[in-house]
C-alpha cells in the first residue's frame, strides 16, 4: 500500500485528460472563435514521432501552434497525431500526452505546465488499450512551430 497520495501525478493525469477532451472536440468540430493552442513537448520522449529534419532542429523541445491550418488531427487515450505545415511541407507528428510540457490557449489566457515526474506503476495508463480507428474526418486549420524565446523578457 502507498504511504501517501501522489496528488502531483493525479493532477497531471487530470490535466492531460482535459487536453485530451479539448483536442477531441477540436478534431470533431474545429477550433471555435479565436481559440488556438501553443503546445510544447519533449522531442526525446520515446513515443514522439517527428521528421528527422525537425528532430535535428528541435533536439529536446518543440512548440507547435494549432490555429489556421492543420489536418489529420486524431486523438487517442495516449496522445494525438496531427499534420502541420513546416516551410510549405506538410509533416505528420505523433505526440504522447506524457511528452507534453506546456499547453496554452492565449485567446482566453489559459495555460498548463507539466513538470517532469515519474508516475507510479499503479497509476500508469494501460498500454494494452487499442487505439480507436473510427476517427472523424479532421477539420482544416493552421499550425506552425514557434520559439518561445520571442515571448520571454
Amino acid at each position: 500500500m502507498t504511504a501517501s497520495i501522489d496528488y502531483g501525478n493525479l493532477m497531471h493525469n487530470a490535466m492531460r485528460g482535459l487536453i485530451q477532451n479539448v483536442l477531441t472536440r477540436v478534431a470533431e468540430q474545429g477550433l471555435p472563435g479565436d481559440h488556438h493552442f501553443f503546445i510544447s513537448f519533449d522531442t526525446t520522449h520515446s513515443g514522439v514521432a517527428i521528421a528527422d529534419r525537425l528532430r535535428e532542429r528541435y533536439p529536446e523541445e518543440m512548440t507547435i501552434v494549432i490555429q489556421h491550418w492543420f489536418e489529420d488531427l486524431i486523438v487517442t487515450d495516449k496522445g494525438f497525431s496531427i499534420t502541420l505545415n513546416f516551410g510549405d511541407t506538410p509533416e505528420p507528428l505523433v505526440v504522447p500526452f506524457d511528452a507534453l510540457k506546456t499547453f496554452v490557449d492565449p485567446s482566453v489566457e489559459f495555460g498548463l505546465r507539466f513538470e517532469t515526474q515519474d508516475m507510479p506503476d499503479d497509476l500508469e495508463a494501460n498500454d494494452d488499450d487499442p487505439d480507436d480507428d473510427d476517427q472523424p474526418e479532421p477539420p482544416k486549420g493552421d499550425g506552425q512551430v514557434v520559439s518561445l524565446d520571442q515571448f520571454r523578457k
